[in-house]
Order: C-alpha cells, then structure tokens, then sequence
C-alpha cells in the first residue's frame, strides 16, 4: 500500500507521464521490433514500480507505434501484458518478493539471493517468448477483422510522436522514487545476514519499505507542491488500493483454507512433491489463475510448500509461476489491452482459453523456472 502511494503522488506530479515519454521514444526507434521492445519496457515499469498497474499507461503507445510499423498489436501487446506480469516477481518493492524472502530467510536465502536469481531468470524468458508472440495471428494488413473494422471507420490512424512538455517537478518525481528504491536495496543488503554489517536492526525490512515509500511520497508532494488530496483520485492510487483489498481477501481466505486442511496436505502431498518438485511449479501456475495475485499465491502456498521439504531452490525457481494471471482472461491489464487495440487484432475467442497471451505466457514462465533452477545451482 505504501508503494502505491508513492506511485500515486509521482503520477500526480507527471512522472509517470514523464516515464511514458522515454518509453514512446525508445519503442518509436525501431517500429518493426515492437514486439521485442515493448516487453522490455513494462517489465522495467513494473520491477521499478512493483505493480503492474504501471502498465496501463504504456499500452496506447505501444498500439499506436505498432500501427505504424504496420505490425499486428496483439503481438507486442500479449507479451508486454505478460512481461508485466513476470516483473513483480523481480521487483525489489513488490509485495511477493518481500514475502517470499521472509519465508525462505530461516533457511539461509536471503532477500538479495532471491533477487539475484530471479531479476535475469523472468527478464531472458521474455525474448524467446516475444519470438513465440511474433509468430501468432496473420500480418495486420492481411486480418480480415482488421480490414472489416478499418473500412468502417473503426480504426483511428497513428498520430505519430506528439510534442511532449514535462509537467514541472515531473523529473524531481521520478528521481525521489529511484532514490526511495536505492535506500530500500542498501537497507535490505546493509541489514541481510549475508553481509551482516547491521545486525539487529532497529527497523526491518518489510518495516523500512513502508517508511521510506510514504517517506518519498511525502518528499514528491511537498517538493512539486501538488494537492495530497489529488493523490487519491490518481488512477494508480485507486486500481492499486482496489487491487490491495483484494489480495487481502484473498490471501486470508487461501491461507485460512490451506492451514485448516496441512495435515491432510502434508499426508497426501509430501511424498508426491519430495520425489517430484518441479510439480510445485505447476501447482503455483493453476493456483495463481484463481488466486488472481502474485502475492496471494505466495502466501497461500509456498509457507504449505516449504513445510512439506520443498528446498530453498526449487521454491525461488518454481517462484514465477505465481505470475501466471493470464490464464483467464479477466485480468485489468488484460482486458485493458484488448480495449485499447482498435485494430481488433488483440481478441478473446468464443472459447474461454482462447486468447493472445496463453502461449506466450506460458513459454514464459516455464522458461523463467527454468532458468531459476539453472541460476538457483549456481547462486543459491
């Protein structure tokens, strides 16, 4: 919620606007490539941010470059979607990083392993699986529903790079937020058992990123002199607080759930997962499609996990399967998505499951667990 809030007040002072800008003008150098790109910006957004709901603000570009590249918008779309969806589990400030670090210290990985393996394990998957992306769907020009739709009008044509003035303080925003997430990783490494300079600290982890969040939030309101009260009615603020009750309910119902029933878990389950880990994966990938949040999935399965033996390398691998949200599509950036694409490339089929972002996604997140064992050996 803290994170939110400091994202709110630099959308309020232009700084997302401002990271848009850079955004737009990196997708626009090469039009054609929007497929490998795009990706790149929403998973940097979101591991910057730690929520996906930054992404919302990048998807009109990415259509509307991607239309004048003359490329199909369903293609960079679906895997800038799911490249979102795969940073929370790399972003230092995401609420399922933190909890998932918490669960494995006792076991002696710390905050900054996790990170170290799954920074570049979701950050590779995604080129193979913008590759896949690329392949899918006929050429734009050849897309009957594109045709159909744009001689009726229905397609409003690029307008090419506007001139884009930055809000006054828009900058200061952006550099008090990268220097909230610098304070919070010295912290996490200054106060982590693997280097030990500060032990026992005063103030935790999970403590010192709400107090240096609303600290910077502070900081951004009062240096760009922008209402508080306009902080509220961001639509960062509102989507991401909606989002934080949600997980809230959820996490408690999943974890309430799970706990009554461990013993039966523990019975039936523990020698399946002992003899086969992996499947810890692919019961994180299913869960998370019901759970609907990276973090509620975390908390509602990897505390059962670990207590049936899972080792510390298979839970941090097997970790970006929480992030398989697009199996249904209902999710908000999902559906934003399909919205905002007027070309009528990024559609959901008359089957639930058919739909642009299954296959990428998927590739995805099976070549980020694997890649996590591969850095896990090495690094864990």
């Amino acid at each position: 919620m803290t994170v939110i809030a400091a994202i709110a007040a630099m959308q309020r002072a232009g700084g997302m606007d401002y990271l848009v800008h850079i955004a737009e003008k990196f997708l626009r150098k090469n039009p054609k490539r929007i497929t490998f790109y795009a990706p790149i910006v929403t998973w940097l957004m979101t591991v910057l941010a730690g929520t996906g709901h930054t992404a919302f603000s990048t998807l009109p570009v990415i259509v509307e470059v991607a239309k004048e590249g003359k490329v199909r918008p369903s293609r960079p779309l679906s895997i800038a979607v799911v490249a979102s969806q795969m940073a929370i589990c790399a972003s230092p400030i995401s609420a399922a990083v933190v909890l998932l670090a918490s669960l494995l210290e006792p076991t002696g990985v710390g905050y900054l392993q996790v990170l170290a393996v799954v920074i570049p394990a979701t950050f590779l998957s995604i080129f193979p699986a913008a590759w896949v992306a690329n392949k899918f769907g006929k050429e734009l020009e050849d897309d009957p529903v594109y045709l159909e739709r744009k001689a009726q009008g229905l397609v409003k044509e690029p307008l090419g790079a506007g001139n884009y003035s930055p809000q006054k303080g828009a900058k200061a925003s952006v550099l008090v937020f990268l220097v909230a997430i610098i304070i919070v990783m010295a912290w996490a490494t200054l106060t982590s058992e693997q280097v030990g300079l500060i032990a026992d600290p005063t103030l935790p982890r999970n403590e010192a990123i709400m107090t240096v969040m609303l600290t910077a939030a502070t900081i951004i309101v009062m240096m760009t002199k922008v209402p508080a009260g306009d902080v509220l009615n961001t639509p960062v603020f509102k989507s991401g607080m909606s989002a934080c009750i949600c997980v809230l309910g959820v996490a408690w119902l999943g974890t309430s759930l799970i706990n009554h029933y461990m013993d039966d878990i523990q019975s039936m389950a523990g020698s399946v997962i002992e003899s086969s880990p992996w499947l810890l994966a692919v019961v994180l990938f299913f869960a998370a499609a019901l759970l609907y949040s990276q973090a509620a999935t975390t908390k509602a399965l990897m505390p059962a996990a670990l207590a049936l033996g899972v080792s510390p390398i298979t839970a941090v691998a097997a970790f970006p399967a929480v992030s398989a949200l697009f199996i249904l599509p209902t999710y908000p950036t999902l559906l934003a998505a399909v919205e905002m694409d007027d070309t009528g490339s990024t559609r959901i089929g008359k089957a639930v499951f058919n739909h642009p972002f299954l296959i990428p996604g998927t590739v995805s997140i099976v070549l980020s667990v694997l890649l996590g064992y591969a850095f896990g050996f090495v690094l864990l």
